[in-house]
């Protein structure tokens, strides 16, 4: 039996799981403590891995970018300057082990396309919703990390020409306008929270907002499944959990845009199953690989 620790670094907290034979055994969740700089959470990711017990190999998910080197390039959740800042190196010597480095949104997306909603597909479009939109590839059974593990990027797809300006220098970018923050604002409430309590009492401002939401990521992924055509897509996220509100809009965009040229009739489109475990399992099945 092959015991496998994967780990997903978010801001806020660290989510650790165990796989035996890909099923999780163990999972727990703790602080980051982001605020006290790079090198304290990698002493605190290493101690995490340590206490999650034996294991042929440790994975870790991170919330930005990482270069073949296993340092840091962009990690804008995460506090401290990890520009250049060795990963890799510090957390394999600490562990003794070799590790996997895995940006979060291809954990994901390896995840529900081995274990999760589109488990035994081949080809798999995965697509994340939370503050940002992020997601990945897999094509043959393998994910697709693209020159410099950059592909998947879904969340940076010109969804609105001339839109508002977004950090990677283009305008128009799908999280801007479908993540979780721009979904509250666009709908008048502080929180995405309040924002889906709103949509669900029948608020006319905030049911329209998800539904443009619905919209635009439906445009993204219509884009990709005509160029694609994978077996299955799978949408996951905390903006997923809106349901229907989201969904229905979403997937009618799809229909509308990419039916006449993908083969939508053997195509199917899938709420992730992982839940928030799903970086996690991602990282340990990366570092397995």
């Amino acid at each position: 039996m092959t015991r496998r620790v994967g780990l997903d670094v978010g801001g806020t907290n660290v989510k650790v799981v165990v796989l035996e034979d890909d099923q999780v055994v163990d999972r727990t969740t703790e602080p980051t403590a982001s605020e006290k700089g790079p090198d304290a959470v990698l002493e605190r990711l290493a101690a995490l891995a340590r206490d999650a017990g034996p294991a042929a190999s440790v994975g870790f998910a991170f919330p930005g970018l990482v270069d073949a080197e296993g340092r840091g390039i962009l990690f804008p959740n995460l506090a401290g300057d990890w520009a250049g800042r060795p990963i890799r190196e510090p957390l394999s010597r600490a562990l003794d082990l070799p590790v996997g480095l895995v940006n979060d949104g291809h954990a994901f997306a390896l995840a529900e396309a081995r274990v999760g909603a589109a488990g035994g597909a081949d080809d798999v479009i995965c697509v994340v919703c939370g503050t940002g939109v992020g997601g990945g590839l897999v094509l043959g059974g393998r994910l697709h990390r693209g020159v410099d593990d950059r592909a998947g990027e879904i969340g940076h797809h010109t969804v609105v020409l001339d839109g508002p300006l977004c950090n990677c220098g283009n305008r128009g970018c799908l999280e801007l306008l479908a993540g979780a923050k721009a979904i509250a604002r666009a709908a008048g409430h502080a929180t995405f929270d309040e924002a889906l309590a709103a949509a669900r009492a029948g608020d006319a401002a905030a049911v329209a907002t998800f539904r443009r939401a619905g919209e635009l990521i439906g445009v993204a992924v219509a884009n990709l499944t005509i160029f694609v055509t994978p077996q299955r897509v799978v949408i996951g996220g905390g903006v997923a959990e809106a349901g229907d509100l989201l969904l229905v809009p979403l997937v009618d965009e799809i229909h509308r845009r990419a039916a006449n040229v993908a083969p939508l009739e053997h195509i199917e489109i899938l709420r992730a199953t992982l839940g928030p475990d799903a970086g996690a399992i991602g990282a340990a099945l990366f570092a397995a690989d």
